[in-house]
């Protein structure tokens, strides 16, 4: 899929939907410098290409009994295609998997879990991690505290000449 050009005020709304989602489009507008209905045909435009694929509450994971985060750096048994599209499929139907990345280094995938607390983290690695497809190993690493999350791209990089 060939990457959407963003000017400057595609990059400024993306800014500011990233600090705020919550935005009406006459107050949107109104900080990247345009009329509503040009703004909100460019949000439109960034919706439709996939740039802004979705708008979502940010929880305090404490707050609602979410208190544990663990890295899992998951092994695989074989690196073929049937085995990692197996084990991805069934990754993504785990609730408290929140993130599953592949990556290279010791462990083939890292997997970011929530649970509210330890004995739930061992139920969960016991009867649902070691068990899905191709596991050969995994590592768990406990988050003690979270320094920075959430955190909006940099969007840098974009800037024109």
């Amino acid at each position: 899929m060939p990457r959407l050009k963003l000017d400057a005020i595609d990059r400024r709304i993306l800014e500011a939907l990233q600090r705020d989602a919550r935005l009406t489009n006459v107050e949107l507008a109104e900080e990247v410098g345009l009329s509503p209905s040009p703004c909100l045909r460019r949000v439109r435009i960034l919706e439709e290409a996939g740039v802004i694929q979705g708008y979502r509450a940010v929880l305090d994971r404490a707050a609602i009994g979410l208190d544990l985060t663990i890295f899992v750096g998951v092994q695989v048994a074989r690196h073929d295609e049937e085995g990692n599209q197996a084990f991805q499929a069934a990754a993504r139907q785990v609730p408290e998997v929140v993130s599953c990345h592949l990556v290279s280094g010791e462990s083939d995938f890292l997997l970011q879990v929530v649970v509210p607390d330890l004995s739930s983290y061992e139920h969960l690695l016991l009867g649902v991690l070691l068990k899905l497809p191709g596991v050969r190993d995994i590592r768990s690493n406990f988050a003690i505290q979270t320094v920075k999350a959430h955190a909006a791209l940099p969007l840098g990089h974009l800037a024109g000449p």
